[in-house]
């Protein structure tokens, strides 16, 4: 884990929107390592002791998103990484304040974490965004319009058409899922929305195999069908079907067994 010497806001990284790179002494630290090439054996020094004096900058970010669900440790690294990648990347001599540049990679790289991490249901990413915009639009025309935005009044905003506005808001509902264990109805009974789903159905996976058989039991002769209702549909022992025909039950097994070959061979040959 990442962590820092002091969680408190003493670096001149927590004042980086009122000093400039140049008063800055955790900003000394950025340009040292940039002068130094990549191979220097100084560098990963250099580079470590940058991070930790910016730490501050980015433990503070992620406290800011305390309280929406994730661990607050999580947010720290994940902070902190997007911390590691500004630092990387930073480049002195184009004469950015390193602090303007991290704050929103950093930030950036939260809200991705909360966009990959936080949904219940996986959903694809384009519709995560598609989310994030929608909320961002609903709060800017609530606040022009002076009422709640229509889904056209959305749509026009983000320049999509309703039927998009429509597909992110659905996908929006795969954020937080339900628990199967919610009461369902007045709250007076036991009822829970797991028990109002319906179970697999045995007899569907049969249904097809039942249709294909009446014109495969056509193709038997009179005995042979009336041999093959006893036994599968009215459950009869060989013993009785024999009664039943008039035959003796050695004869039935093998009226049996003539029969379902038959079968299958017609079913084998429709499929």
């Amino acid at each position: 884990m990442i962590t820092s010497r002091t969680d408190r806001p003493t670096s001149a990284a927590t004042h980086a929107g009122r000093n400039s790179s140049a008063e800055s002494p955790a900003s000394h630290l950025l340009t040292a390592l940039a002068a130094l090439p990549i191979d220097h054996p100084s560098r990963p020094a250099a580079r470590d002791r940058a991070i930790e004096a910016w730490l501050p900058l980015a433990n503070h970010l992620a406290r800011r998103y305390n309280g929406r669900g994730e661990p607050s440790d999580d947010l720290v690294q994940t902070a902190a990484l997007g911390l590691i990648k500004a630092i990387d990347k930073f480049d002195p001599t184009r004469g950015i304040d390193f602090g303007s540049y991290a704050i929103p990679t950093i930030v950036g790289e939260i809200k991705r974490h909360f966009r990959d991490r936080t949904w219940d249901i996986r959903v694809p990413r384009r519709l995560q965004e598609r989310r994030m915009a929608i909320g961002e639009a609903n709060s800017i025309l609530t606040q022009t319009l002076g009422r709640s935005p229509t889904i056209a009044d959305i749509a026009a905003h983000l320049t999509l058409t309703e039927e998009e506005v429509l597909e992110g808001l659905e996908g929006a509902r795969a954020y937080n899922a339900v628990s199967l264990s919610t009461p369902v109805g007045d709250g007076t009974g036991s009822t829970e929305l797991g028990d109002m789903l319906g179970g697999e159905d045995n007899e569907l996976a049969l249904a097809e195999l039942r249709i294909a058989l009446v014109p495969a039991l056509a193709t038997l002769d009179e005995r042979e069908r009336k041999i093959i209702t006893l036994r599968f549909y009215g459950n009869l022992t060989q013993h009785e079907i024999a009664e039943q025909v008039g035959v003796s039950q050695m004869h039935v097994s093998r009226l049996l067994t003539r029969a379902l070959a038959k079968l299958r061979v017609h079913l084998a040959a429709t499929r």
